[in-house]
């Protein structure tokens, strides 16, 4: 009987590896998620001075303005200054032809004189009838004439010192001085123009542009909530309350600081605003009249203010914003929060979280309410630092 060997069928290399893998793999436990829990980065929260501040939109006006116009009629002769420079209180502005108001003054100076010339006649007059009546050498008709003469007389110099008075005054007025200090506008005549005493147009306008008034609107209501919360004691004045900064209407800051003035008591029906006046310097002459700009306003202080960074703050499917916090059992809680305005990269927390409280402010889309986590504090990244992750630019 004849034996024969079975030999079984070579495999190719390849297949070899893939077995040998396979089997490898089938010798390890699987893989799963890492053990422990999870690190999260957490802010402390502390209470803090924080002061409150809100933008009010607003308009600048000039501190003094003057419209100059005539108080005599005339022809007007020269003028003085030019368009757009700067002004003293008093600096001549025109000159109106002062001619005929000298000739004026001159007449009235004279009738003053003549009445006067009359007095001293009168007066001699009549205290020689005086003496007269009394040895009755004449009538008293005739002494009391000559008392009424000397009284007429007093009377045509206390006129003629009116006359020469107006006069004078008329006279003063044909050069046009400068009312204020301060910036002049165009001129609306030229040399050579006949003008008239109280013109409604005015010849040209000076304004006082340093300080500067700026003007705002602020709300009614918001006015009423900010009385209730200075009376409850929510918000308290310190001494830099009446200080306000300004933000020009190309959003840049003005450098210096105002000074709130005066609030407006009465209330415009048609937009249910008051009147915010401040007075702001303005010795470059940045600001001029008219322009746009919005006021920083000091509202108040709050001295136990909580913020939280918004990276802290989420909100529900609703809209109510929450944060998560690391409890002190090392389970993350789940905070509703009422919060107030945004301040800087913070809210404002009036309600949900206390002082002290850890709020996760990184990784808390990988945790849920309930869960184990590890809390160590957050380090924010340095400014132009790349976000991790980033490739950086090849040179």
């Amino acid at each position: 009987m004849t034996t024969r060997s079975f030999r079984a069928p070579a495999l190719p290399f390849g297949a070899v590896l893939v077995l040998a893998a396979l089997g490898a793999a089938c010798g390890k436990p699987p893989a799963g998620p890492p053990q422990g829990p999870a690190e999260v980065g957490v802010v402390t929260l502390a209470a803090e001075k924080v002061v409150l501040t809100t933008e009010l939109p607003g308009r600048t006006s000039a501190f003094l303005v003057a419209e100059v116009r005539p108080q005599v009629n005339g022809l007007l002769r020269e003028r003085r200054f030019e368009e757009g420079s700067d002004v003293k209180a008093g600096d001549l502005l025109y000159q109106i032809d002062p001619a005929p108001y000298q000739a004026a003054f001159d007449q009235a100076k004279a009738s003053l004189a003549m009445a006067e010339a009359n007095v001293p006649a009168a007066r001699a007059r009549a205290e020689r009838m005086k003496g007269l009546v009394e040895i009755h050498a004449v009538g008293q008709q005739d002494y009391d004439d000559a008392v009424a003469a000397l009284q007429q007389a007093e009377a045509s110099v206390a006129a003629a010192k009116a006359a020469a008075e107006s006069a004078r005054i008329n006279l003063s007025y044909t050069p046009i001085r400068a009312p204020i200090s301060g910036r002049t506008g165009r001129s609306s005549v030229t040399v050579g123009a006949l003008v008239t005493a109280y013109q409604p147009v005015p010849l040209a306008t000076v304004q006082q542009l340093d300080p500067i008034y700026v003007d705002v609107a602020q709300s009614s209501a918001e006015l009423l909530r900010l009385q209730k919360s200075f009376k409850g004691g929510a918000l308290t004045k310190d001494a830099s309350w009446s200080r306000v900064k300004l933000i020009l209407e190309d959003g840049t800051p003005y450098p210096r600081e105002g000074k709130l003035k005066f609030r407006e008591v009465t209330v415009d029906p048609a937009t249910g605003s008051v009147t915010l006046r401040m007075v702001f310097p303005n010795p470059d002459h940045v600001l001029l009249p008219g322009m746009y700009v919005r006021a920083v306003v000091e509202e108040g202080v709050l001295s136990d203010a909580l913020l939280v960074p918004q990276q802290g703050v989420a909100r529900t499917p609703k809209g109510e914003p929450y944060s998560l916090v690391a409890g002190k059992d090392g389970k993350v809680e789940q905070r509703m929060l009422t919060v107030g305005r945004a301040i800087g990269d913070r809210w404002l927390v009036t309600s949900g979280l206390s002082a002290g409280d850890p709020v996760i402010v990184e990784g808390a889309q990988r945790v849920r309410p309930g869960a184990d986590v590890k809390a160590v504090p957050f380090v924010p990244a340095a400014p132009g630092a790349a976000p991790a992750g980033a490739v950086p630019a090849a040179k």
